[in-house]
């Protein structure tokens, strides 16, 4: 018997607003569908997608409006970093 193993798709949202927030928070998050449904709104408003399936995971164990734990703060830097580098090369394209 072939036994085939299927990963559900999981996906969560942050915002950072550095004059209100003191930490980055999840906004949005889920599963199969709800997390199909986070990406496809991340690719329509151009929001650039990190795929990190163990920060998900911790992410993931975050209530919606949480702030992340000190714990998660480098991981996350470095994907506000990515995101700072493209967004940035891509506003230097368009000039």
């Amino acid at each position: 018997m072939n036994e085939k193993h299927f990963h559900r798709k999981e996906a969560v949202a942050l915002s950072y607003d550095s004059s209100k927030d003191s930490a980055p928070k999840v906004i949005a998050k889920g599963k199969g569908d709800v997390a199909a449904n986070i990406l496809e709104k991340a690719k329509k408003f151009n929001i650039p997608i990190q795929e990190d399936p163990t920060l998900i995971e911790l992410l993931g164990q975050l209530e919606i409006n949480e702030t992340i734990p000190e714990e998660l703060y480098q991981a996350v830097a470095e994907i506000f970093a990515f995101i700072y580098r493209i967004d940035k090369s891509l506003k230097n394209d368009k000039i």
